[in-house]
């Protein structure tokens, strides 16, 4: 899905960062940057407050037409995924396990 603000095209490219402060510019930050397109950290802009609006506008009217379906209980419950079960704890001869154990 192409996603236009103001008659342009807005483009995404995905990149793995784990640190989101590290990851920008700090040259572009002080107005100093001059690799443009060339660098290889993150150069951030603020959005316009229009592009705001119309965001925001999308998403309720996605709520609108594709609401949530509904929660039994109306609280929170975790989720219903199987797991495997852990391993048996690993007994001594006797039948004591590790943390029962009495120290000699």
């Amino acid at each position: 899905m192409l996603t236009v603000h103001q008659g342009r095209p807005l483009y995404a490219e995905l990149s793995p960062v784990t640190d989101f402060r590290e990851a920008c510019c700090r040259q572009n930050e002080n107005g100093e940057c001059n690799r443009g397109g060339f660098c290889n950290f993150m150069h951030l802009r603020n959005a316009s407050p229009e592009l705001v609006r119309q965001l925001r506008h999308g998403q309720r009217l996605e709520r609108k037409l594709h609401p949530p379906p509904p929660q039994g209980g109306g609280g929170w419950e975790p989720s219903k995924r199987h797991r495997s079960a852990s391993p048996p704890p690993r007994r001594g001869r006797d039948g004591e396990d590790r943390w029962s154990r009495k120290r000699e």
